[in-house]
């Protein structure tokens, strides 16, 4: 998913033409797939689709939970001094970053305990580009 966004991001305002922030945008899209999306994605999955009750253990429910929150922990800290990841602007990593975040919730993350990262949600949700999950044409 995250080579889909970078392959249309590409010459877009959603990937930086500065060399660092680049490098940041791609630092966050990689971390976001081995940190965040295996535990914070995961554990929403094997709570909401009843197809997935049966993997949802006690020891994994608290795995996730804990490096979840570590991920979450990750972000607010990054959060505490920057707008968004990838430099000043909304980026595709931030994109990638929102999809799971928005409904962390939904897996029982306490978003209220990170508010650096509640801020950047509605900084994104901001974006006059931003279309809502509820969204109907």
């Amino acid at each position: 998913s995250n080579a889909i966004l970078l392959y249309l991001s590409e010459g877009t305002r959603f990937l930086p033409a500065d060399k660092y922030e680049r490098a940041l945008a791609y630092q966050w899209l990689f971390w976001e797939q081995y940190s965040h999306e295996p535990y914070i994605a995961v554990r929403k999955a094997l709570l909401t689709f009843p197809e997935r009750a049966k993997d949802a253990t006690p020891e994994r429910l608290a795995s996730t939970l804990e490096r979840g929150n570590k991920a979450l922990r990750v972000m607010n800290r990054h959060l505490e001094g920057h707008a968004f990841f990838a430099g000043d602007a909304y980026s595709v990593a931030d994109i990638a970053l929102y999809a799971y975040t928005h409904t962390a919730e939904m897996g029982g993350f306490q978003l209220d305990a990170y508010p650096a990262v509640a801020a950047w949600l509605k900084r994104v949700e901001a974006d006059p580009g931003h279309v809502p999950l509820e969204w109907l044409p």
